[in-house]
């Protein structure tokens, strides 16, 4: 889908959000979620076209061994985690089609995520008070960012903060979980053993379409309607840990950048998921590394790769490096 396409669509979008923003109209899809408990402006929550579950999540993942995957290469992306000596490698090519994964890795219940028009990957710690919660997509988004919710409270997520923002949970915080954005050749050098995810559906390709085409290229991120960040694009690829972050132009010049204990690197080699169609044919945006110094050597801290507008909507406070 060209960039024109995806923002016709957006546009009409946004004229339906404008009639259908309210808890009385969400009531007939969402009869078990307490919209008495809220965090945030029901106006800031927005339709992105499809009902609730319209974007699948991926219940019960399978998985094979990286070394025998063939039809994926080297340079696509995907989300790399591993967990109490077990790894596993999500495609952004599959998760650009289902959004979310519920799965289980070294033992710990996880959600996988990945929101397009934000390019957010995060992964979180499926459990909540001692209960394990599994999420789908509500198709909703808040600042252009997707709107996940627990099928056992129904209650609605914030996908960027990993934040309960209505319903009976609001307030509620899931742990995010170090994970990485790298190359499926990377994944595999570090993970010799690891298991890759298989598509949902046998008709599904493991590099995946993109369906938004020039997306990360365009001058403004489709379905926001919030202010854009001063002195930088809105769709600048910047890297976020907390309430800091830096441009991914700055670390790509720079290829390593040392804040404090904080050490982030750059390499070439990884595809682009929001440019061209075929992922695979994407431009190199490179692979990111963020991690911190400690007694015991480097270990990865959490980090999100998304766009300015993103961290600007959600860290309105927040300081952008960009020399």
């Amino acid at each position: 889908m060209a960039v024109s396409s995806v923002l016709a669509g957006a546009l009409a979008a946004l004229t339906a959000a404008a009639a259908s923003a309210s808890p009385l109209f969400w009531k007939f899809e969402w009869p078990a979620t307490d919209f008495s408990k809220k965090s945030v402006e029901y106006s800031e929550i927005i339709s992105g076209g499809p009902p609730k579950d319209g974007i699948p999540s991926i219940d019960n993942p399978k998985f094979e061994p990286a070394r025998d995957v063939r039809g994926l290469k080297d340079t696509v992306p995907v989300i790399s985690f591993a967990m109490n000596g077990e790894a596993k490698a999500y495609p952004l090519g599959i998760l650009m089609r289902h959004e979310i994964v519920n799965d289980k890795v070294g033992g710990i219940p996880v959600a996988v995520t990945y929101c397009p028009l934000c390019n957010s990957a995060i992964v979180f710690d499926a459990r909540i008070d001692g209960k394990v919660l599994k999420f789908g997509t509500t198709g909703k988004l808040r600042n252009s960012d997707l709107v996940m919710y627990d099928r056992t409270t129904e209650s609605w997520w914030q996908q960027f903060l990993g934040e309960a923002i209505v319903g009976e949970l609001t307030g509620k915080q899931l742990k995010m979980l170090p994970s990485r954005i790298e190359s499926f050749a990377k994944f595999k050098a570090r993970h010799p053993g690891g298991t890759v995810l298989k598509p949902a559906s046998p008709f599904g390709g493991r590099g995946g379409g993109n369906p938004y085409v020039g997306y990360d290229t365009a001058a403004r991120p489709f379905l926001y309607r919030g202010p854009l960040p001063s002195g930088i694009p809105a769709m600048a690829r910047v890297i976020a840990v907390g309430d800091r972050a830096w441009t991914m132009e700055l670390l790509r010049k720079k290829k390593r950048i040392e804040a404090g204990d904080i050490v982030m690197t750059w390499e070439m080699g990884q595809n682009s998921a929001l440019d061209s169609r075929d992922i695979s044919r994407g431009r190199d945006v490179g692979n990111v590394v963020v991690q911190r110094k400690t007694a015991n050597g480097m270990v990865d801290i959490v980090h999100d790769i998304t766009f300015a507008f993103v961290f600007h909507a959600f860290r309105p406070e927040g300081t952008i490096h960009k020399s």
